[in-house]
């Protein structure tokens, strides 16, 4: 079956009624996708795939690393409610920023973090927060800033899944010492979106 590809769009400007996109990847995009939810002004996560030239790639395939795809999510959200600097914290504070081609877990390229921008205000936030954190860190942060491209929806199965499969969700999450290492290095920030 194929799937549809979410061309990037360009960010809303002006009134509440318009909504912006931003498209991140820290893994896992279940994770991810859960922590875009808890966002108030967020009005849509999808996990997908993108970074990668395969053309409607598969779970299977993205999975095998052999696409360059990353698993991300696509965040739908109302500027006028939160803002892309709240939605850089968040990612910031879900993800592992010096681990190179893997997240916690899960290795591999298709689960490395990056920060997908659709213009070049969300370049340069995202750039300016790199270099903030490398300069608090002291060392070098391995997420890429790359320009967003097509994004390739993922399966009905993965859309939601930490709602849908709660149990099997809840153990994926804490065997993959996920929480842990973002305790380990946020402390308090960990996981807390725009804090």
């Amino acid at each position: 079956m194929a799937l549809a590809a979410i061309a990037p769009p360009a960010l809303a400007q002006g009134t509440s009624t318009e909504t912006a996109q931003a498209t991140f990847a820290g893994g896992c995009f279940w994770c991810v996708e859960e922590a875009y939810d808890e966002i108030e002004g967020v009005q849509r996560t999808v996990s997908g795939y993108t970074g990668g030239d395969e053309q409607d790639p598969s779970y299977e395939q993205v999975a095998s690393g052999a696409t360059e795809h990353a698993e991300a999510v696509r965040v739908t959200y109302d500027p006028s409610q939160v803002d892309y600097a709240t939605l850089l914290e968040a990612f910031w504070h879900n993800i592992d920023p010096f681990a190179k081609d893997r997240q916690f877990c899960d290795a591999g390229s298709q689960y490395r973090s990056a920060i997908f921008y659709h213009d070049e205000q969300q370049k340069q936030l995202a750039e300016r927060t790199k270099a903030d954190l490398e300069q608090r860190f002291g060392r070098d942060i391995a997420t890429q800033i790359v320009p967003a491209g097509q994004f390739w929806e993922a399966e009905a199965y993965h859309q939601d899944y930490y709602e849908k499969n709660p149990v099997r969700y809840r153990f994926y999450k804490a065997g993959c010492g996920r929480t842990e290492r973002l305790e380990e290095i946020w402390g308090d920030q960990a996981g807390l979106p725009g804090k």
